[in-house]
């Protein structure tokens, strides 16, 4: 087992590691802005699982062969960058259109919950840079010769931080749901979205 100490340093790092500003973020506030807080949340647990699958390929090695690899590092880096374009470009092609009318409670949301975590999903899963975050991570807290048991319960306590974190700012953004209803105000935020998310796909693609 894990000790308390353990533990706690781990989930610190990984808290702050959800909370600096990136793909995963952006995701997740435009969910909440656009479907409300049930979508941000769907966002979050889709990135939450994408999280438990990194931590779980890392205990098998497989996340190491993709580090090792450089030909499989940029194949999954090109993908995910490709991803992050192609949501930014959707939010642009949200402005030409420019169908941004007044949000009501009772209107369907622009971006359903399924929709939402399937975004959170790809977006986690094809950042290699989670694999090496958590490559690079998980080896500090726990010995050589760790047992299953205790690779999952680092497995667990990262997934549970994501999902508490994506839960609050799900939270936080959806309570300003009535501000962000204003098409205008929605037609804005698509178009600062999309320029981040181009760039950081772009971002991802030149980075070694």
């Amino acid at each position: 087992m894990i000790s308390g100490a353990t533990a706690l340093s781990f989930v610190l790092i990984c808290l702050l590691g959800a909370m600096a500003p990136g793909p995963d973020f952006l995701v997740v506030t435009r969910s909440a802005i656009l479907g409300g807080r049930k979508a941000g949340i769907s966002a979050g647990l889709g990135i939450a699982l994408g999280v438990f699958v990194w931590v779980v390929a890392i205990a098998l090695g497989v996340a190491a062969i993709l580090t090792a690899s450089a030909i499989a590092f940029t194949v999954v880096k090109l993908i995910g960058a490709a991803y992050l374009i192609f949501l930014g470009v959707k939010a642009w092609l949200a402005v030409r259109r420019g169908d941004y009318s007044e949000l009501k409670d009772k209107v369907a949301p622009v971006v359903a919950p399924k929709e939402a975590f399937r975004q959170g999903l790809f977006t986690n899963l094809l950042n290699p840079k989670v694999a090496m975050f958590f490559l690079a991570l998980i080896p500090q807290f726990l010995p050589h010769s760790a047992s299953t048991a205790q690779t999952l319960q680092l497995a667990v306590l990262a997934t549970t931080v994501a999902v508490v974190w994506t839960f609050v700012l799900s939270t936080l953004v959806g309570s300003l749901r009535k501000f962000f209803s204003s098409g205008r105000v929605r037609r804005m935020l698509d178009a600062v979205m999309g320029t981040f998310l181009v760039g950081l796909g772009i971002r991802v693609a030149v980075q070694n």
